[in-house]
């Protein structure tokens, strides 16, 4: 069945996936397919998607109310459901099209032209309804809707506008020139349809809180399903998986904010308090380079989701100190009276090593078909090049969606599933295929410190001496900027 599936105008490579990982979730098979309508461009907003039930199509654009946060916690403002189990977060509506076209009088054909075997449930006089009118790249006036909607009175409704039993939605664009960086539209299309699940919104969303759903949402986080974060820090993205019904256990090398946070009433265990989830099966103080799991204990996570540091907050650390880790010093043990309020000594963690570390834990961790999800930076280059992701022996990449965070810098979230069993041998090859990885890949990346990267142009010719300002020769497409 073909539905019209209707985005979010933001995070433009994240869209996709978001629905194909979710579809998988709720029992999809093979017959998830797109395509865009006639003269649009695959950045709008309308998409079509063949899915193989409508209760999938429902399941996917399934919206509950979003609850406000705590004032002293804005890195949880979540947007946490109290119905339903999962959320697309970037699926604005999903609908079933009953006709299409570039004017009225062809959009009254085709909504004349659909099947009535598919209409005359939602027509029967004991029915009632409510229409809506949205836009895209225009804005239309109160007048405008309501001729808009008188212009369907072909369609025997019975109105009923504070408790409809359906939602029915014109969904418009307008023929447009390229404007404030989003593509032109090359020919005015009109969509008709019905809308599968309603939807009620509370309180502020954060593009944080955000993107810690949709990460949560490509590792297929669901009821039963144990959840790991390495890199947990303030547990957002527990948070998340927690809210999708999903076990939780994180670890963070810095003890500081496993243990205390900000306070008895401001850590990680009170975010899960504040918003009534399940509190994590555990948070561990552990280093990601040196892993304490002891030998045969394997596949026990459904999910390992992460954003790990890449040097731009905050550099990655690894257990050992800088005078340890140059050799200057021998390893020391902490006294037995000194050991309750010790804080471990760190040293520089590059990316490519924590990358390489994240990879073998997910291996050896992770069930079969189990997903790894992760962000990973990347510089814009301007010559369009290929970027190259990390691989591993164990793992198929299947999705890769860039968030662009300046003229100069991205960070793309990498998707990975688990298709091959962990082994000594895949274990050897993964080492190989790192060593190959390191050397080739950029020096800033090697060294996993992209400060000078991310804040200095590449030409510096292009800075001028009078003003200090800096002129970006690579054209700016806005509409992955939000």
């Amino acid at each position: 069945m073909w539905f019209l599936c209707v985005f979010y105008h933001r995070l433009l490579d994240f869209r996709k996936p978001e629905v194909e990982a979710l579809a998988e979730l709720f029992g999809e098979d093979e017959s998830l397919q797109w395509r865009l309508p006639e003269h649009h461009h695959n950045d709008t907003p309308f998409h079509f998607v063949h899915l193989s039930s409508e209760e999938i199509a429902q399941n996917i654009a399934k919206r509950s109310k979003y609850d406000s946060f705590s004032p002293h916690l804005s890195s949880f403002s979540l947007f946490l459901t109290r119905n339903g189990a999962s959320v697309g977060i970037l699926v604005k509506g999903m609908y079933e099209l009953w006709g299409e076209g570039t004017c009225y009088e062809e959009l009254k054909d085709s909504i004349e032209s659909f099947p009535d075997s598919r209409k005359l449930p939602f027509l029967a006089s004991d029915s009632t309804f409510r229409i809506s009118v949205e836009t895209f790249g225009k804005a239309l006036t109160f007048d405008e809707q309501r001729e808009r909607i008188n212009s369907l009175t072909y369609i025997p409704f019975d109105v009923n506008l504070k408790n409809p039993d359906h939602n029915f939605f014109i969904m418009e664009m307008d023929e447009s020139e390229e404007n404030n960086g989003l593509q032109p539209i090359l020919q005015r299309r009109i969509f008709f349809g019905r809308e599968l699940k309603s939807r009620t919104y509370l309180g502020p969303t954060a593009m944080d809180a955000e993107m810690a759903f949709l990460m949560a949402n490509q590792a297929k986080a669901t009821s039963g399903k144990l959840v790991y974060d390495p890199f947990v820090g303030t547990g957002s993205i527990l948070v998340s998986a927690a809210r999708f019904g999903a076990m939780t256990m994180g670890a963070d090398i810095d003890i500081r904010v496993v243990r205390d946070g900000r306070g008895p009433d401001c850590n990680v265990w009170s975010n899960f308090k504040q918003y009534g989830l399940p509190m994590p099966v555990a948070l561990l103080r552990m280093d990601n380079n040196l892993p304490p799991w002891r030998s045969g204990l394997n596949e026990i996570f459904d999910a390992i989701i992460c954003d790990p540091p890449y040097g731009v907050r905050a550099g990655g650390r690894k257990s050992g100190g800088r005078k340890i880790l140059r050799g200057t010093v021998d390893p020391y043990t902490v006294p037995e009276d000194k050991r309750t309020d010790h804080i471990p000594s760190t040293g520089a963690y590059s990316l490519v090593e924590c990358v390489h570390d994240l990879l073998h834990l997910a291996a050896r961790m992770l069930v079969m078909k189990g997903r790894l999800v992760f962000f990973f930076p990347v510089l814009r280059d301007e010559n369009g090049s290929e970027v190259k992701f990390p691989e591993h022996p164990c793992f198929k990449l299947v999705a890769v969606s860039e968030q662009i965070l300046s003229s100069r810098y991205s960070r793309v979230l990498l998707t990975m599933v688990k298709v091959e069993p962990y082994s000594q041998e895949v274990e050897e090859a993964a080492r190989l295929m790192h060593l190959e990885f390191r050397e080739n890949h950029l020096k800033w990346l090697e060294e996993g410190h992209i400060h000078s990267s991310v804040f200095k142009p590449s030409d510096h010719s292009q800075i001028r001496a009078d003003t200090k300002s800096f002129k970006d020769p690579k054209p700016k497409y806005r509409g992955k900027y939000v």
